[in-house]
């Protein structure tokens, strides 16, 4: 298989090189990934400044792509013709962090992959968790190649992705839903040299909400969590409510 290969969080993280290494076994990797770190640029798609794409070497030598967008930018590059050779796979990762529940419309991890269910390409997103040095990558990265190797084989249906959470250590794979991600942002306003404010978006770290079954239990669980994701965001359970109300 002819596999493109991106991420969030620039060409030179190491979970980038770790998921390449553990992929060439299954076919060719086409490495293009963005130039700085693109944590929660959701799905941004750049049409109103130019985009550049230029040749670099990972950090073991190997031949790479690194473009000026963002992650859904590399992918849509790529597939409308920037790569030249048909790509039968878009994998994006590895993430340091889970991306889980609400996460996937944040993530630019996600969106790359769905970047890819649009063109018709099958993708696969690949986080993990609890990262501290680059080597720990390697058996996540094992694991996430296995699991892009059988979903290939298998094929997905018309205009759906996979969201994939691997724990560091594992005791299986857990197909799981979507989950709730609870967030406990904070606004916090400064003032610069001008007594002017300014802003960040603060606060403690997201938690979640473990029900069985959810992307939040399977990776608290230990497993790694596999969840099937749709473009199709109908509510459909609100077509008939709004059908009353509204006519």
């Amino acid at each position: 298989m002819h596999i493109l290969l991106t991420n969030d969080d620039g060409v030179n993280a190491p979970g980038l090189l770790a998921m390449k290494k553990a992929l060439m076994p299954l076919g060719k990797v086409t490495v293009v990934a963005p130039s700085r770190n693109y944590s929660a640029a959701g799905h941004r798609k750049t049409m109103h400044k130019p985009l550049r794409i230029d040749e670099t070497q990972l950090a073991d030598g190997s031949a790479a792509w690194v473009c000026s967008g963002a992650p859904s930018d590399c992918v849509g590059l790529a597939l409308l013709g920037f790569i030249k050779e048909k790509v039968d796979v878009v994998v994006s990762g590895i993430n340091p962090n889970a991306n889980l529940g609400q996460d996937v419309t944040y993530s630019g991890t996600v969106t790359a992959a769905i970047e890819a269910a649009i063109a018709g390409v099958l993708g696969i997103a690949v986080s993990t968790e609890n990262i501290r040095a680059p080597e720990e990558y390697e058996p996540v990265a094992r694991v996430a190649a296995s699991i892009v190797e059988k979903i290939y084989q298998h094929g997905l249906p018309a205009n759906t992705l996979i969201n994939l959470n691997v724990p560091k250590d594992h005791k299986g794979i857990y197909i799981a839903r979507q989950g709730v991600r609870v967030y406990l942002d904070e606004l916090v306003e400064r003032r610069d040299p001008r007594n002017k404010p300014y802003y960040w978006i603060g606060g403690e770290p997201p938690s979640g909400v473990d029900d069985e079954g959810s992307d939040f239990w399977a990776m608290k669980q230990g497993y790694v969590s596999v969840t099937p994701l749709q473009l199709d965001m109908t509510a459909y359970n609100l077509i008939d409510s709004l059908d009353e109300w509204l006519k």
